[in-house]
């Protein structure tokens, strides 16, 4: 039998000194009930935080019943994770945290076996989602999967103590702007704090380490790149300077209408493989496509527009970063962030739109773009807006571009 008491330490220690102050939109969405939780999402978002809160909030610390364990402690390179869990549950057991899933060999494998093998509950996490992606098929019948995104403007204002506020449907924005607005403005003046949640923001740890949180995401970028990527492509070394190239140049143009046969000979690979590498970086959170029309998420054919997955990722990489992009692209994150755990046969979110920039929820036209953005090129178009930044305020259908920033 193995010895759980150092487990058992270990997660005291890390108890207390958690705050259950700032917990993440997705900590109330989750049905903790379920027999098996996959939380997914980029490194840093989080996770870790949201499963621990959990714990603490759930259980009494001399609970023997529930316990938080990380995969990447070198003890599970010599243990079998199955039988970990099985003796777990002899021991009193009921439910099994498991953090870092993506750093244990072959853990769908072991995770389905714990799954039939015992009545544990399991609630994992991993940050790799590209490793993840490669496995997670195997558990579809079993896991509830959960995707937590980086935080939104909202949460940032509350994690930095400046406004708690709840949030709001894309319904409710389009249509109540003007009231939501004002009674946000009632408190706080939000252009003061737009800007640095789009160069600062996105990521919680901003709160620990201000000075190193762009070293912090260059890190997050090149372990998605070098270490991530060549896990499920076999992509060769050589090529990941290329990769690093495509999204450098992301970073820095205006949103990119990628020409795949262009690319491909640029970074030496066929059109087929370019294509598995965007798909890639998007499934790992370093891009957001948007195409004209719905499609699945496959890799057949090719995106009509690529951005950043957020403004902090263009800001960390280059300090030329153009402001229209880096306005799509927020536009582009909250909008797509908001709606990743509703169910949907095609993603219908958002599209690229004939008149305006974008199509929202297959019912709202958007044009977005600066404080003095007018109506022209979507005038006498039924539902349409404009998505203005350096505005407090709209009126009619201009909308402020930080109050999309409450959708989650």
């Amino acid at each position: 039998m193995i010895n759980f008491t150092i487990f058992f330490q270990e997660q005291q220690r890390l108890l207390r000194r958690l705050s259950l102050e700032n917990k993440r939109y997705l900590y109330s969405q989750i049905n903790w009930k379920g027999r098996c939780t996959l939380i997914i999402g980029q490194r840093g978002v989080g996770k870790t935080t949201l499963i621990l809160q959990y714990l603490k909030e759930n259980f009494e610390v001399t609970s023997s019943k529930a316990l938080y364990i990380s995969v990447d402690n070198p003890y599970f390179k010599n243990i079998s994770l199955y039988e970990f869990a099985t003796d777990f549950e002899k021991y009193g057991g009921e439910i099994l945290f498991i953090d870092e899933i993506h750093k244990y060999k072959d853990w769908s494998t072991h995770i389905k076996s714990i799954y039939d093998s015992t009545e544990l509950k399991l609630v994992i996490s991993g940050s790799s989602m590209i490793q993840i992606h490669a496995q997670e098929a195997d558990l579809s019948r079993r896991v509830r999967l959960y995707r937590l995104a980086n935080l939104s403007f909202r949460e940032y204002l509350a994690f930095r103590g400046v406004l708690e506020m709840r949030s709001y449907t894309i319904d409710e924005i389009f249509e109540n702007h003007l009231s939501i607005a004002n009674e946000i403005l009632t408190q706080i003046r939000p252009l003061a704090y737009f800007d640095d949640y789009l160069s600062e923001g996105c990521y919680p740890f901003m709160l620990q380490d201000d000075d190193n949180y762009s070293h912090l995401l260059m890190g997050i970028i090149n372990q998605i790149l070098e270490v991530d990527l060549p896990y499920v492509t076999n992509i060769n070394f050589s090529q990941i300077d290329k990769i690093k190239k495509l999204v450098y140049l992301l970073s820095t143009s205006v949103p990119l209408k990628p020409n795949i046969s262009k690319l491909s000979v640029a970074v030496e690979v066929s059109r087929p493989t370019l294509l598995e590498y965007i798909h890639y970086l998007e499934i790992g959170s370093l891009t957001n496509s948007v195409n004209q029309q719905a499609r699945g998420y496959g890799v057949v054919s090719k995106p009509d527009k690529l951005f950043m997955y957020n403004t902090n990722l263009m800001r960390a990489i280059s300090k030329q970063a153009d402001i229209g992009t880096q306005r799509e692209t927020f536009f582009v994150n909250q909008i797509k962030s908001s709606l990743y755990n509703e169910p949907s046969l095609l993603n219908e979110n958002i599209l690229l739109d004939t008149h305006g920039d974008f199509r929202v929820l297959n019912r709202f036209i958007v044009e977005v773009g600066g404080k003095n953005k007018s109506f022209k090129q979507i005038e006498n178009i039924p539902n349409s807006f404009v998505v203005a930044d350096g505005i407090e305020s709209g009126f009619g259908n201009k909308i402020p571009l930080w109050l999309f920033g409450f959708l989650y």
